[in-house]
């Protein structure tokens, strides 16, 4: 797959746009999608939803390569603009101001699952939007009805984008249940709150054990919150398949999905 140099996206400018861990079956309707095997001439969109520290990212971008696909956080989009917020000292209780920096600001989206990248107004961010206080700050940001409708339309542009190379991975909240519900596969990844806290507080370089109690608190409160948002909340798409990444690593969630995906377990890229 060639690197992309990203898609540069004005927000306010786009007018249509315990146990060994456990699977269960497709969530609601529409499930037998995810067994059918794959054409190789055609496009696919793969969705994996989940919350904070389930694995998502890692397993959406290890899908990606072993697809040969394209790769898309939408995560990042929703922490950029939050990052934004905060440096410009925005209240982020104004929903009005909010919306409006999300509709001035220009993201650019860099989707090689490799190099995936996100910059705001030319100046790259990979690192600043990864922060505990963008991380704690993000949810509010996301339950802006006018930020999701804008950031939704520009992830539905870069996926249409994405299916004239041969489709994409695309992670987040509520991608197989708002942002490509028609996608073929749809996965759902959780994990016990406890395993999440451990997870995150290394991703942000903390071991101790004060640190992941407070990332546990943190997590709690940002499920409860994505939960019961009004926009578009966290909650397990119909026809996905859920997987708890609890004591499974990351390659076994790989190749489950994979085999939903109808693709052998040794397609590399």
């Amino acid at each position: 797959m060639e690197p992309d140099q990203g898609s540069a996206l004005p927000a306010g400018n786009i007018a249509a746009d315990g146990a060994k861990g456990t699977m269960s079956g497709p969530h609601g309707a529409g499930g037998g999608a995810l067994t059918r095997p794959r054409d190789p001439g055609e496009s696919l969109v793969v969705a994996v939803d989940g919350p904070g520290g389930s694995g998502k990212s890692t397993v959406a971008r290890e899908l990606a390569r072993r697809l040969g696909l394209r790769y898309l956080d939408t995560g990042a989009m929703y922490r950029a603009v939050t990052q934004l917020a905060l440096e410009r000292r925005v209240d982020l209780e104004d929903q009005q101001a909010v919306a409006e920096l999300a509709e001035r600001a220009v993201l650019t989206i860099g989707t090689d699952p490799d190099q995936p990248s996100v910059a705001v107004d030319g100046t790259r961010v990979d690192a600043a939007i990864r922060t505990r206080a963008v991380t704690n700050a993000v949810s509010a940001v996301a339950a802006v009805p006018v930020v999701r409708a804008r950031l939704v339309a520009q992830q539905r542009q870069l996926i249409e984008s994405a299916r004239a190379e041969g489709g994409i991975v695309v992670e987040g909240r509520d991608i197989g249940s708002v942002v490509a519900p028609d996608a073929p596969i749809k996965v759902f990844l959780t994990a016990s709150t406890e395993v999440r806290a451990l997870r995150r507080s290394r991703q942000l370089g903390e071991k101790g054990v004060d640190d992941v109690a407070r990332t546990l608190a943190e997590l709690g409160r940002r499920d409860a919150l994505d939960s019961n948002r009004t926009a578009d909340p966290l909650a397990i798409p119909d026809g996905a398949i859920v997987l708890d990444s609890t004591t499974l690593s990351i390659p076994e969630v790989v190749d489950e999905v994979l085999r939903h995906c109808g693709q052998s377990t040794n397609v590399t890229t």
